[in-house]
């Protein structure tokens, strides 16, 4: 079993589960449910298979919460609209290898901007792509579901993945975060958690559960004793 991480679990809700009829509303309500980050999936149907929403959205929920906007951009070319989403209310924002020519160059940008940025790897891009990078992240993100959609099953052979990760991290001595998205469930997220994940991002199970404050907290797993407002506490303090 890996090492657990060093970190409080962070919960960050993924938007494109929300009901997109009542934005504020939903932000409000998992806010209030507990959450620490808000996720937010930027896909153009072109990098990605679907298209979900730009800057304009990210700026008008920005004044709505207190939680952290963690931007994650599913589109190619990245480069250009790294500002934008800055410019927006982003805090932290993070691209795949393959969503440009220049991974280094891309970093140092957002890095620039005054912003802590993120290597997503997708459930066929390997860890070695992070090494070339690693002193320029703030947060590595796995993919256990191929990028796009909502609503897909875990892809299980991810957790060797995430387990890679987490000794690679360790033995940079680096404060980074490491975040897995898609097919988090109360299940998924304990596996994710041993395997020594400290950020998940879920959709469904949290916007579409009855109880999103039961929710959140069941996704914790073994970290589900520290609140919510300790864990913000904690990663202000790294800020």
């Amino acid at each position: 079993m890996t090492r657990a991480a060093p970190h409080p679990v962070l919960i960050a809700p993924s938007l494109l589960a929300a009901d997109f009829t009542r934005l504020a509303e939903e932000v409000a309500a998992i806010e209030a449910a507990g959450a620490d980050w808000l996720h937010l999936d930027i896909m153009d149907g072109h990098f990605v298979p679907n298209i979900s929403f730009g800057p304009a959205v990210v700026k008008a929920l920005r004044p709505l919460t207190r939680m952290p906007f963690d931007v994650h951009l599913m589109i190619a070319p990245a480069d250009p609209y790294l500002a934008a989403f800055a410019e927006a209310g982003a805090d932290l924002i993070s691209l795949h290898p393959e969503a440009g020519p220049h991974l280094h160059r891309s970093l140092q940008t957002i890095r620039g901007l005054g912003k802590k940025a993120g290597v997503v790897l997708n459930p066929g891009t390997p860890v070695e792509a992070v090494a070339p990078v690693l002193d320029l992240l703030d947060l590595i993100l796995v993919m256990s579901v191929n990028p796009g959609f909502g609503g897909q099953s875990f892809i299980d052979s991810q957790l060797a993945k995430i387990a890679a990760l987490r000794a690679t991290i360790d033995r940079s001595g680096r404060d980074i975060r490491l975040q897995v998205d898609g097919g988090v469930t109360a299940k998924t997220a304990s596996m994710c958690i041993e395997a020594g994940a400290d950020v998940l991002v879920a959709g469904t199970a949290v916007f579409g559960a009855p109880d999103r404050a039961a929710a959140i907290a069941a996704l914790r797993g073994p970290a589900r004793n520290m609140s919510a407002g300790a864990a913000r506490n904690i990663e202000d303090a790294r800020a």
